[in-house]
C-alpha cells in the first residue's frame, strides 16, 4: 500500500492547472524553510488523509475533473509518490507537480518515464541568498533541476519567484532574469508579490514588506516573458 502524508485535498480549481479542472493534493512536510512561507502546519505538520481517500475522491470526480496538482510542502520528497502518480494516471489524469527543485533526480526520472504533463519550479532565489531565503544551501540541487528542465521539450514548464523586498531586490530579479536567458528559457516567468495573511503567521514570523519591489527597474528579458502577479 502507498503510503504518503496527505495533508488535503482541494476538490477543484481552475486556475493552478492551464487549461484544466483540476483538483490540488496537498502533501504535508518540506525540504525548505522559507521565512515568508504561509503554510507552518502544513510544513511542519503529518498527513491528516489517506491515499484511500484520496482515490476514492478522484473515482468519483472520472469525467468532471481531468487533472491533479501535486503541491506542499514538497510532494518529491517521498518514496511513494511514483507508484501513487502511476495509479492516478492510470484514472486517466494528467498530473502537474510543483516543486522546489531540490530533487533533480527524481525529476529526472519522472521525465523519463512519462508521469508528469506540466511543472511550475519554484525559483526561490540567486545563489547569493538562497540559503537565506529557503534555509537550506542547496542551490546546486535547483541548478541541476533547472538545467535539466530548460535542455528538454516534452514536458511544459512554468518559473515562479515569490518576493519579500527584505529578502530580496531589483539585483536579485535581474540576476534571475539573466540567468533564464542563459538557460534559453522560452516559457513565463512569473513575478510573485509577497502579499501578508495576518490572520495566519508565517513560518519564519516574518514581517510585512516596508516596500514592493520596483517592477518598473527590471531589464526586459530577451526569450520569454514576465507576468507580474499581486503587484
Amino acid at each position: 500500500m502507498t503510503i504518503l502524508p496527505i495533508y488535503s485535498v482541494t476538490p477543484f480549481t481552475m486556475l493552478d492547472f492551464p487549461d484544466h479542472t483540476a483538483c490540488i493534493v496537498w502533501f504535508s512536510g518540506c525540504n525548505m524553510r522559507c521565512p515568508y512561507c504561509h503554510n507552518p502546519a502544513l510544513v511542519m505538520g503529518k498527513g491528516r488523509g489517506s491515499v484511500d481517500q484520496v482515490m476514492a475522491f478522484l473515482e468519483k470526480r472520472k469525467g468532471l475533473l481531468d487533472g491533479v496538482v501535486l503541491t506542499g510542502g514538497e510532494a518529491s520528497i517521498y518514496p511513494g509518490l511514483p507508484d501513487f502518480i502511476r495509479d492516478v494516471k492510470a484514472m486517466g489524469y494528467e498530473i502537474k507537480l510543483d516543486t522546489n527543485g531540490l530533487r533533480p533526480e527524481i525529476i529526472g526520472s519522472f521525465l523519463e518515464e512519462g508521469f508528469l504533463d506540466y511543472i511550475a519550479l519554484d525559483y526561490k532565489a540567486p545563489p547569493a541568498k538562497f540559503e537565506d531565503v529557503t534555509g537550506v544551501d542547496k542551490y546546486e540541487d535547483f541548478a541541476k533541476t533547472l538545467s535539466l528542465l530548460c535542455g528538454q521539450d516534452k514536458v511544459e514548464f512554468e518559473l515562479r519567484t515569490t518576493v519579500h523586498t527584505s529578502l530580496m531586490d531589483e539585483d536579485d530579479i535581474a540576476f534571475i532574469i539573466k540567468d533564464l536567458e542563459k538557460h534559453g528559457y522560452k516559457g513565463t516567468y512569473y513575478v510573485q508579490n509577497y502579499i501578508a495573511d495576518n490572520d495566519r503567521p508565517t513560518l519564519g514570523m516574518i514581517e510585512d514588506q516596508k516596500r514592493i519591489l520596483d517592477i518598473d527597474a527590471l531589464p526586459t528579458p530577451k526569450g520569454f516573458k514576465i507576468d507580474f502577479r499581486n503587484f
